[in-house]
């Protein structure tokens, strides 16, 4: 499965704004965002205003990076949600919380969803008591996500639950239950589950063009 294996914080300068790519990391002061304040790359003495295009292309880049996409990953994404009923940017922010990876890091198993593919990759996950492989995995209503029994104690994982329990970051459409390492999907996440400010409009008039 093709992924992105360049350095994370990287992405994150090029947006100015942290994507919790290395988890509780982005949340101290050694996060790169805060530690240099401009993108990365050879400094320029003068910085234009972005393009109606630029603007619309960075807003696409962030979300993107933000869910772990690459382009071809995101494209299909953003094909099924203009498929779909109702506005189109919703959909797409729908489908993207409900991968998988997106689903074990939000319901505070991993601390990054980097850490949560691995998790994943690694046979670590069960779909209503079915080993799941799959990071782009679709959870749907009613489902039953668990930790595998083998994995539960481990200490990187009780690391992930401590941090979820600090910033009391789960959202509502997950039920969880840390001490069994499991969760029940309540209802599908919908655009004001995202806490994160995005402005999927952008997206969807970029791939309009």
């Amino acid at each position: 499965m093709a992924k992105y294996l360049g350095p994370s914080c990287k992405l994150c300068r090029r947006e100015m704004t942290p994507l919790m790519l290395k988890g509780q990391r982005c949340l101290t002061d050694k996060c790169a965002v805060k530690k240099k304040k401009y993108p990365p790359g050879p400094p320029r003495k003068r910085r234009g205003k972005l393009s109606e295009y630029g603007v619309q292309l960075r807003e696409k880049q962030k979300i993107k990076r933000h869910y772990g996409l690459l382009e071809k990953q995101f494209r299909r994404v953003f094909e099924e949600a203009s498929r779909g009923k109702g506005v189109t940017g919703d959909n797409m922010m729908s489908l993207l919380e409900r991968r998988l990876d997106n689903t074990i890091f939000r319901a505070g198993f991993a601390s990054s969803r980097m850490q949560a593919r691995q998790l994943i990759q690694h046979g670590h996950v069960l779909v209503n008591g079915t080993i799941v492989n799959i990071p782009s995995y679709r959870v749907k209503l009613g489902m039953l996500i668990e930790i595998e029994e083998k994995f539960k104690a481990n200490v990187t994982l009780e690391d992930s639950i401590k941090l979820a329990k600090a910033l009391s970051a789960v959202p509502e459409w997950i039920e969880v239950d840390f001490e069994g390492k499991k969760g029940k999907i309540l209802r599908l996440p919908t655009r004001q589950d995202i806490s994160v400010t995005f402005n999927d409009q952008m997206v969807v008039e970029l791939y309009s063009k």
